[in-house]
């Protein structure tokens, strides 16, 4: 029986399970802070900015919010990292 499927799925059911024990207040912030962020970047890729939006952009949002964005858009043309 391979043994790395086995400890992902641990992994993946550990988190699960923690994001679910979460306040729902928690949840709904984060749920707010990605949607408001992804709605920027979304406004700044109209106005040609081209900014990405991937899961890395989208984590780094979700958690901080519209200074996420800046964080973003900061590492993308100044240090070309993301």
């Amino acid at each position: 029986m391979p043994i790395l499927p086995f400890i992902i799925g641990v992994v993946v059911l550990f988190i699960v399970l923690k994001i679910l024990a979460m306040p729902m207040k928690i949840i709904i912030k984060f749920l707010i802070n990605a949607i408001i962020g992804g709605i920027v970047i979304y406004v700044l890729n109209l106005f040609g900015v081209g900014m990405t939006l991937n899961w890395i952009t989208s984590l780094i949002v979700g958690v901080l919010g519209i200074p996420g964005v800046i964080i973003v858009a900061i590492l993308q043309f100044v240090l070309h990292v993301i």
